[in-house]
Formats: structure tokens, sequence, C-alpha cells
């Protein structure tokens, strides 16, 4: 687990306590303690922050996801803009930077979104982008209940904290890489024994095999070899269509 060094850090401290969450962030081998470090760190240092969490914008579905939420009200939130297709987190995915609102009852941007914070409790809010991979958005949002509750030094410190927050979320996205890596590997494997097996060739004929396949059909090697591997063991009397 990282540390919370955060609580009651004032202004001469506040340089250790950044560099202290940076080095945690970036050291932690634990992305579920990364992420939380960040919004942990929000409510920390920010005065006026009830709760905070990391929204992730990803797909051609723009699906919606909430990393590191320090109550449930953060997913709240994300859900109710996701629902209306409007609100901070989506201005922040359209191309802001930051976006602030010191009282969502006289906030006319979002005027759905609006409503539905203020009857939830939210009052004011503070949305910042976080660079991440290509066709991923991310946002660190910071929730207040208080009328004005973020001041521009509080909007500098949460830049800082997207910062971190942008480490974090890519080790989340090198994980899923990761993890979806291992999963097309053993997958093409299964393939390539069933190919073997088929035909009485060696590892490399069979991937040779497979890359020709995924070639003539425009499809990716691992899709062809999940197709395969669906279809069930490739058995002389009645071949693949994939293979014939």
């Amino acid at each position: 687990m990282l540390h919370n060094d955060f609580e009651g850090v004032d202004h001469r401290d506040l340089a250790v306590a950044l560099a202290s969450l940076a080095q945690g962030v970036t050291t932690s081998r634990n992305v579920d303690d990364a992420l939380s470090a960040v919004t942990t760190a929000a409510t920390d240092l920010l005065d006026g922050a009830d709760c905070a969490d990391i929204l992730v914008i990803s797909g051609r579905k723009k699906q919606f996801r909430s990393y590191a939420a320090t109550s449930t009200l953060p997913r709240k939130m994300d859900d109710l803009q996701e629902q209306f297709g409007q609100g901070p987190c989506v201005e922040v995915a359209t191309g802001s930077t930051v976006v602030r609102v010191d009282d969502f009852s006289t906030e006319t941007r979002w005027p759905q979104f609006c409503q539905a914070a203020t009857d939830a409790g939210v009052t004011s809010m503070l949305s910042f982008k976080l660079y991440t991979a290509p066709g991923v958005i991310g946002a660190l949002n910071i929730f207040g209940k208080a009328v004005n509750a973020f001041t521009d030094r509080d909007q500098e410190i949460g830049l800082m904290l997207a910062t971190n927050g942008a480490v974090a979320l890519q080790l989340v996205t090198n994980r899923t890489q990761f993890e979806s890596a291992l999963a097309s590997r053993d997958v093409i494997g299964q393939a390539k024994g069933m190919i073997m097996e088929r035909f009485g060739i060696d590892a490399v004929q069979a991937f040779a095999l497979l890359t020709k396949l995924s070639q003539d059909s425009n499809t990716p090697v691992a899709h062809i070899s999940a197709q395969l591997v669906e279809q069930g063991p490739v058995v002389t009397s009645q071949p693949s269509p994939l293979l014939r």
C-alpha cells in the first residue's frame, strides 16, 4: 500500500507531498494503490474536496469506467454524465484541459447534468484531462458539496495531481495490454498446435499458414486463431472451413 502523507499539508510542505505522491505512483507495483493514492491526495490536499475519482472513457461506444473512487458519489456522477452525454468530464473529453464549476445550481452549460448533480448534493467540481493512450480519455474528477469549494490554488494543485493521475492510468493501460497480449499468445499457440496436428507440419510452418489466412481475410492473427480454437479440434474427416 502507498502511504497517505498528505493530511494536514500546508504551503511549505506541498512540494514535498507532491514529490512523495509522484514517487509512490511511479514505483508502485499495484495499480489500484497508484490510482487510489492520486484520488486520496486530491481529497487531502484540497480543503473543499469531498470525494474524487478517475474516469476513463474508451472505445468507439465511449464506455465510462470509474477508478479509485473515494466514495460512491463519484461513480454516480460519472453514470449521470454518461446517461446525459454532457457534463465537465464530457467537456474535458472534447478538448478542454480543465473544467471548473463553482455552483451547479447556477451553471448553464449542461442543464440536465447540473440539475442531477444539484439533486445529488454536489455543488462544485474540478475536472482535469489526463493525457493517456490514443483512443483512451481520462479525467481526474474532484467533487465538492459547498459553493465555490475550489480556489485558483486548488486548480493549480489539481493540475499537478492530474499529471500523476496520467502516470497511474498508464499503468492500467499497460497492464490491460499485457494481459490481452498474454491471452492472444495462448490462443495463437493453441491454433498453431491444431494446425500442426492436422497437416503434420512444424510450428514455423503453422504460424506461416495462420499469417497467410490473416492476410487473405484481412483479419488479425489473434482473431483467426480464436475462430479455429472455438471450432474445436481440427480432424482429418472434418477439417475447419478456415483451413480448406
